[in-house]
């Protein structure tokens, strides 16, 4: 960034590029800042939805052992 002399007057076009730079900047950390909770959010919810996959898989694999014990097929 260029230090400007406190004599100096900005013009109207440079005071416009540095308010669109500064609301690109903007968007650009929100955005990041949006993508890393999303990205989070569905790593969560893959983590969830496999635990519980688990869980049924285990659960029928108990039942059918427990069939077997009282000789049912």
């Amino acid at each position: 960034m260029t230090l400007v002399p406190m004599s100096d007057h900005l013009s109207k076009a440079e005071i416009r590029k540095d308010a669109v730079q500064g609301t690109v900047e903007a968007a650009a950390s929100t955005v990041g800042q949006v993508t890393s909770i999303i990205t989070g959010a569905v790593r969560d919810v893959a983590s969830a939805v496999g635990g519980f996959a688990t869980e049924v898989f285990e659960i029928r694999e108990s039942a059918r052992r427990a069939s077997a014990e009282h000789g049912e097929d």
